[in-house]
């Protein structure tokens, strides 16, 4: 059901399907990965502590239609902290001794892009300005409830399985569609 209405929205918005499919829903705080319309993978994620939200500054999780036009992170090992889309080389229990509540970006990240000109991009509810991401966390057990700043977290094993399973393509260039539900 969820599949379909990616596939509606890419239709009214004119933005073409991709093979690979991501759809994820705040309610069940699940992800699911299609390609060629068959089922993948499905994930367990946590969304934001916030409510939903696109605007920015709100801590929210956006909604709507995303493209994912960034792969970060090829290669680090599990578990290796970002700070601002690069790898510091360090494992998070690392960071932990003088933060251990931190809440982390971890292993991969998916860099994403609304597709809704005024709901989710441009302006104050640009998703690709505010950072918001598809990524790995050290929370791993707080994982199917509401947990982020407004990304998508995912556990370090299953971000790094759809981080590979995705097709590599440029930066800036599509390799998969995000349908994010409330």
């Amino acid at each position: 059901m969820l599949l379909a209405e990616l596939k509606r929205k890419c239709e009214i918005l004119g933005v073409p399907a991709l093979p690979d499919a991501l759809v994820a829903s705040v309610p069940a705080q699940r992800l699911w990965h299609f390609r060629e319309e068959n089922l993948v993978a499905e994930y367990k994620i946590s969304t934001s502590r916030a409510a939903p939200s696109c605007i920015e500054n709100s801590l929210g999780t956006p909604d709507g239609l995303f493209s994912v036009i960034e792969k970060i992170g090829a290669g680090v090992p599990a578990g290796t902290v970002f700070k601002a889309r690069v790898s510091t080389g360090m494992h998070f229990s690392e960071f932990l001794k003088n933060a251990p509540d931190e809440n982390l970006i971890t292993s991969r990240i998916l860099r994403i892009q609304g597709e809704e000109d005024g709901h989710n991009r441009g302006g104050n509810r640009d998703t690709y300005s505010r950072f918001v991401y598809i990524h790995g966390t050290n929370q791993e057990h707080k994982l199917g409830t509401p947990n982020s700043h407004g990304c998508l977290l995912l556990g370090n094993a299953d971000i790094i399985a759809l981080f590979d399973a995705l097709p590599a393509t440029p930066a800036g260039t599509p390799c998969a569609r995000l349908l994010v539900s409330l």
